[in-house]
This record gives C-alpha cells, sequence and structure tokens, in this order.
C-alpha cells in the first residue's frame, strides 16, 4: 500500500486556511473565486495558491465559466479521507462490513 496520495491529502489539510476555505465550500456549494476572495478576507494570488493545492490533492473540484473559476468540494473525496478503509488501516482490529 502507497501512503503518497495519503500525504498529500493530509499535508493540504494541515493548513488553517484551507480548513476555512473547505468549510466554506460546504457550507455554500459551488462559489466562484471572486466571492471566496471575500468570504475568506485573502487577496486572490493567495487564494489561489491554498485553491491548488486543494485540487491537487483532490478535495475540491473547478469548474471555469468565462472567465471565473467556481470550485466545490469533493465530496467523494472527503468522504474517502473520512471512510472506514481508512479507518482499517490504522486500527485492524476493529472489522466492519467496509474493511479491506
Amino acid at each position: 500500500m502507497s501512503f503518497e496520495k495519503y500525504e498529500q491529502k493530509f499535508k493540504a489539510l494541515a493548513d488553517q486556511k484551507r480548513l476555512q476555505i473547505l468549510f466554506e465550500l460546504c457550507q455554500r456549494g459551488n462559489t466562484c473565486v471572486c466571492d471566496l476572495t471575500e468570504i475568506v478576507e485573502m487577496p486572490q494570488s493567495k487564494l489561489s495558491y491554498h485553491l491548488k493545492i486543494l485540487l491537487d490533492a483532490g478535495l475540491i473540484t473547478k469548474e471555469t465559466k468565462g472567465t471565473w473559476s467556481y470550485y466545490e468540494l469533493n465530496s467523494d473525496e472527503i468522504g474517502a479521507l473520512l471512510s472506514e478503509q481508512l479507518c482499517c488501516i490504522f486500527r485492524p482490529n476493529i472489522k466492519s462490513p467496509g474493511c479491506c
């Protein structure tokens, strides 16, 4: 088993601003980057840096409409991080239906 994919995801989560961005996307759904700059009170250049890290980790998705980018929480990926599969890696004595 390779832990590299988990390393990237957890590194992306290990930042307070990125957690705030994920929280806001969870609350608001599909959100334009222009609105996110005001919501998280961050210049677009810094916000873009954090969004790229989240995007590369697969924690959010991006859709471009015209000149604007819209971001949304990747529910499947967030669900996988909180899944029984990951739980089984670190708690092998617990047997549940979703365990590998």
